[in-house]
């Protein structure tokens, strides 16, 4: 178990009702932003209950924030906070919104020539605006951690930064502002928070067996409550904990002592850049192919895995280790979403360009840093669909 220095500063508020306390959280001598997307938090009642609880003080809003948030729509917003002379951002929505919130912080704080130098070269902040916000989609765990991801349209690059500096000071999660979430973003947000965990736990084993079975009892909550939550989306049990497990899968209790991977979030950043490939079929689509890639190396953590995780204990390492890759994209399709180039019209022969811009952009990948262009591109022949190496074996 490697050495760690593990602090988060963010206060969360959870449960029924918890948006009527937001104005003890946001500052009364403070100038407020809100800032939200596309309207959603309008139709579901969020909108409302936030007025009303901040009633009677000015509130400046900022809307139109992208699924994937964008550096030219976030740029915009920083121009109005410095019009407006706004101190305090609140952020409502999910964690697309959670992260342009973060990277508006920092940009109207920066003293360089570009602000999206803080994504490019991610040197450490100096200052930022504070912040807090009230989620409605769980997914990133940007509700509690200090990273953020941003695109930049005009460049096609999506790239990420972490700094303390923006934690939000605090986050209100009510699982029933989640009850009115499509199908769609309800299935992503448990594969999302799924291969957070799997960033951490399917790597190498060094002794984290505390983390190991945090990262263990996560997954296992999503794959029985995930189809729940389609078939039953106001189950207010179902709802709160998978509402909680997005939030431990990335909020950094899953990061002590353990080595992380996260090859499969940067290539899939590309397929989302390049294609417009939701975050989390971007990540659904990468990973299986990752691990039969890597299956050798990570051959100890995936035969846990399927252990502890699929119950399959029989047959030779190889077989079982097949079963668990086959038994994860068979969960995957059980939400809806597809694992493969070919689900989403993705052309195969572009293999050579995504992996030449995943590692421009983020440097070798992997666990072990030594995944360059060319295993990158075996990885991702391994996602182009149509050659399934066999089914599921309990």
């Amino acid at each position: 178990m490697d050495n760690f220095v593990f602090c988060n500063p963010t206060r969360i508020l959870f449960g029924k009702g918890q948006i009527s306390e937001l104005s003890a959280q946001v500052p009364k001598n403070l100038r407020a932003m809100l800032v939200y997307g596309g309207g959603s938090i309008k139709a579901n009642g969020v909108y409302d209950q936030v007025i009303r609880a901040l009633a009677g003080r000015e509130l400046i809003e900022f809307s139109g924030i992208e699924a994937n948030p964008l550096f030219e729509t976030c740029m915009a917003a920083v121009e109005k906070v410095k019009r407006e002379r706004i101190g305090y951002l609140l952020a409502a929505g999910g964690g697309s919104v959670f992260d342009a919130c973060k990277f508006i912080a920092a940009a109207v704080c920066y003293e360089g020539k570009d602000p999206w130098d803080i994504c490019v070269q991610k040197l450490p902040l100096t200052a930022a605006l504070p912040w807090g916000g009230v989620l409605t989609l769980p997914a990133t765990a940007s509700e509690m951690n200090s990273g953020s991801v941003i695109t930049r349209q005009s460049t096609q690059q999506k790239l990420f930064f972490f700094d303390p500096l923006v934690f939000p000071q605090f986050s209100i999660l009510d699982p029933e502002t989640t009850y009115s979430l499509p199908p769609r973003q309800t299935a992503n947000g448990v594969i999302d928070t799924f291969i957070h965990t799997t960033e951490r736990y399917l790597t190498f084993s060094n002794d984290s067996f505390v983390v190991d079975r945090m990262a263990e009892g996560i997954l296992a909550t999503l794959i029985e409550l995930g189809p729940k939550a389609l078939r039953w989306p106001r189950n207010y049990a179902v709802r709160a904990n998978l509402m909680w497990a997005a939030t431990l899968g990335h909020n950094g209790i899953l990061d002590p002592g353990m080595p992380q991977d996260w090859a499969s979030h940067m290539i899939g950043h590309e397929l989302t850049a390049l294609y417009g490939v939701d975050h989390a079929q971007s990540l659904a689509v990468v990973l299986p192919g990752l691990l039969r890639h890597q299956r050798k190396r990570k051959q100890k953590k995936l035969l846990q895995y399927g252990e502890r995780i699929w119950k399959i204990c029989r047959g030779t390492a190889v077989r079982r280790v097949e079963s668990a890759i086959c038994k994860t994209e068979e969960f995957f399709r059980s939400l809806g979403v597809g694992t493969t180039f070919a689900d989403y019209g993705i052309p195969a022969e572009d293999c050579g360009r995504i992996a030449e811009r995943a590692v421009r952009h983020q440097g070798m990948l992997g666990e072990h840093k030594d995944l360059g262009v060319k295993e990158v591109t075996e990885v991702l022949r391994l996602c182009v669909g149509g050659e399934r190496k066999g089914r599921s074996r309990r």
